[in-house]
């Protein structure tokens, strides 16, 4: 059997009884580690699960799949993600491969970020497409998120923004000449995200165009949901460029069209209330 577990978004403990139970009778364990992070390392849940962990980087779940589903049909394998299973599209591919293995699977499923974005309030029933905020580079610079955001907005929905993650990547140079040298891992902050927001909103401008989104719309980043020193804030979007919130992992929400209990929730974490209140008012229904 694969048992592909959910470990939810904090620390060891966030793991449910019944995924708990799975990990402790599978022969190997494999842990997802480039699509999130937990609060705690690789040390602190081979201690708490009593197992150990064989670290399964990208590499290895996109090119390897065979071998981590080496044996599966007459042992129990599991893979644990953080969060839930299917917070990525990798790991679908994962459970097509296992099947046409004729390999078992069963799912324990856990929260995950989308989800868990509830916390500030914000009705997950009034979300709209969720989208991906990458890194940007001096020649690459993509605005296909920005678009996404826009058409959420204009039909009153709030987005929630993915953050990237920059895990074992390597180099332009070290990848052409096929030196295994990889650059230290990188974390999009909510401060990354609204800068590159920003300057979207502002070339925009230079082009005879009224983004929907301004400096003024009204914003949520999120840091280590689901964790004892989870840190949200509200704000304007040009707030959301200076805000503190501390370490990875980080998520921003735009905001849509607020109801009335929304806004309220909003304001217990308001960066400033008064400038707050008077930029939310314009999109509450």
């Amino acid at each position: 059997m694969l048992y592909l577990v959910g470990l939810g978004l904090g620390d060891a403990k966030d793991i449910t009884v019944k995924g708990l139970e799975a990990v402790r009778r599978c022969r190997r364990v494999y842990l997802e580690a480039y699509t999130s992070v937990l609060t705690v390392g690789k040390e602190a849940l081979e201690e708490f699960y009593g197992k150990e962990l064989i670290l399964a980087d990208r590499e290895m779940v996109e090119q390897e799949a065979d071998s981590l589903l080496k044996e599966a049909d007459v042992c129990d394998v599991a893979f644990l993600v953080v969060g839930d299973p299917f917070g990525a599209t990798t790991h679908s591919d994962l459970v097509l491969r296992a099947v046409k293995l004729g390999i078992p699977y069963k799912v324990i499923h856990n929260a995950s970020i989308m989800n868990a974005v509830g916390c500030c309030g914000l009705q997950l029933y009034n979300f709209g497409e969720t989208v991906s905020i990458v890194f940007w580079t001096d020649t690459w610079k993509p605005e296909s998120f920005f678009d996404k955001i826009e058409k959420n907005r204009q039909n009153g929905m709030h987005t929630l923004c993915l953050l990237d993650i920059k895990v074992k990547e390597q180099s332009l140079e070290n990848l052409m000449k096929g030196r295994k040298i990889y650059e230290p891992p990188r974390y999009m902050s909510v401060n990354q995200a609204a800068e590159q927001l920003l300057a979207i909103i502002q070339s925009r401008r230079l082009q005879g165009e009224k983004p929907e989104i301004t400096e003024n719309t009204t914003c949520v980043g999120l840091a280590r949901v689901g964790a004892p020193d989870e840190k949200i804030a509200s704000g304007t979007l040009q707030q959301m460029s200076t805000v503190e919130l501390g370490a990875p992992l980080h998520s921003l929400i735009v905001t849509g069209t607020m109801h009335p209990l929304e806004l309220e929730m909003l304001k217990l974490f308001s960066v400033d209330s008064s400038s707050f209140e008077n930029n939310a008012c314009q999109r509450t229904t």
